[in-house]
C-alpha cells in the first residue's frame, strides 16, 4: 500500500519527518522575487513563479534527507490559476526527486463531488480516452465528519492506485477541543470515535508494515492523546502537525510511534522554509539553511524513538 512506500523511505533515510511547503510570497528571498517582478510586474504570475523557484531549491537540498513534502493547497490557491500551476509543478518535481507527496487539502464532501476531489488529487480524469493525473499526489488530507459517504470514494482510489489518506482526528489547533474532545454517552471522546472509524475504513488495506491506507492527523500539541491514540489505533499511520512553531516538542512525540519507531510522520513547515530568517544568514543561503533545519529536526525527534 501507499504508506508502505512512505515507511520504506522513512526507514531508508532514518527520518520520520515531512516538510510542509506552504509558501507565502514574503517567505521568498527578495532576489528571487525581483527576478520575476522585474519581468512580469507585481502579478500573480510573477508571485507563483517565484514560489516555485523557492520550492524547487528547497527540494533540491532536502530530498536526500527528508522522505516527504506536504504542500497545503490554500497557499497555492491564493495565487489563483498560477498558484495551482506552481502546486502541480512542485508535486511533480518532488516526486521526480524520489519524495512522497502528501497534499494537505482537507477535502470533505460526498458522492460525485468527493469523487471529483479524489480524481483530482489522487486519481485520474479521462480526456478523450486519455487517462491523465491532474496532481498525482501520493496521499491527501481529508475531513471525515460527513461519515463514510465522504470517505468511500477515496478508499476505492487507495485500493486501485496505491494511494493513502489522512483523516482529521485530533488536530493541533487550540480550539480543537470545542468539538473533538466532547464525549458521547459512553464517555468516548469524538476524536477517539473518529480514530476508530479510521481503523474500520482501512481494515482491508493493511500493508506489510501493519498500517492501512487510512491514516489520521493527530497534533503534536496534545502528546497524551498521541500516546492514547497510538495504542487505540494500531493500524493507523499518523500525520503529526504542530511540531515547533505551534509548540509541540520532540520528546512529547515519542508516543506517536510504535516499538519499531514507525507509524508516524512529523510535519514542520515555516521553521524549515524560513530557517534562513531565523539564522540571519544571507538570503541566497536559504535552501542550505532549510537543509540545516531539516537535519536539526530529524536529530531532535529521532533521539526519542527507536527507529530500526
Amino acid at each position: 500500500m501507499s504508506f508502505d512506500r512512505l515507511i520504506e523511505r522513512i526507514i531508508e533515510l532514518k527520518n520520520p519527518t515531512v516538510v510542509g511547503l506552504d509558501p507565502k510570497l514574503e517567505y521568498v528571498p527578495q532576489y528571487i522575487q525581483r527576478r520575476y517582478m522585474d519581468k512580469d510586474g507585481g502579478t500573480l504570475r510573477a508571485a507563483a513563479k517565484a514560489i516555485f523557484d523557492f520550492n524547487q531549491a528547497i527540494i533540491d537540498e532536502i530530498h536526500d534527507i527528508v522522505p516527504a513534502i506536504k504542500p497545503q493547497c490554500a497557499y497555492y490557491e491564493m495565487y489563483g490559476s498560477y498558484g495551482i500551476k506552481a502546486l502541480q509543478k512542485t508535486i511533480r518535481y518532488a516526486k521526480l526527486n524520489g519524495m512522497f507527496v502528501i497534499t494537505d487539502g482537507k477535502r470533505n464532501d460526498i458522492g460525485a463531488t468527493m469523487e471529483a476531489y479524489t480524481n483530482a488529487h489522487l486519481g485520474t480524469v479521462n480526456v478523450c480516452g486519455n487517462e491523465i493525473e491532474p496532481f498525482a499526489s501520493d496521499a491527501l488530507t481529508v475531513n471525515g465528519y460527513l461519515g463514510t459517504d465522504g470517505i468511500e470514494p477515496l478508499l476505492n482510489i487507495c485500493r486501485e492506485k496505491d494511494k493513502g489518506i489522512y483523516v482529521l482526528v485530533k488536530t493541533s489547533n487550540k480550539s480543537s477541543g470545542e468539538i473533538q474532545d466532547m464525549k458521547l454517552e459512553d464517555g468516548t471522546p469524538i476524536y477517539a470515535l473518529m480514530g476508530d472509524m479510521c481503523e474500520k475504513w482501512g481494515a482491508d488495506t493493511i500493508g506489510k508494515y501493519g498500517y492501512s491506507a487510512v491514516g489520521a492527523v493527530v497534533g503534536a500539541t496534545y502528546p497524551e492523546m498521541l500516546t492514547e491514540l497510538r495504542k487505540r489505533l494500531p493500524h493507523t499511520m499518523f500525520l503529526v502537525p504542530g511540531y515547533g512553531a505551534q509548540g509541540g516538542g520532540a520528546e512529547g512525540l515519542k508516543g506517536a510511534f510504535d516499538e519499531n519507531g514507525l507509524g508516524a510522520i512529523v510535519n514542520s513547515s515555516r521553521a524549515v522554509m524560513c530557517a534562513y530568517k531565523k539564522e540571519g544568514c544571507d538570503e541566497r543561503d536559504f535552501a542550505k539553511s532549510a537543509r540545516r533545519e531539516a537535519i536539526r529536526m530529524r536529530d531532535d525527534i529521532t533521539q526519542y524513538i527507536n527507529l530500526k
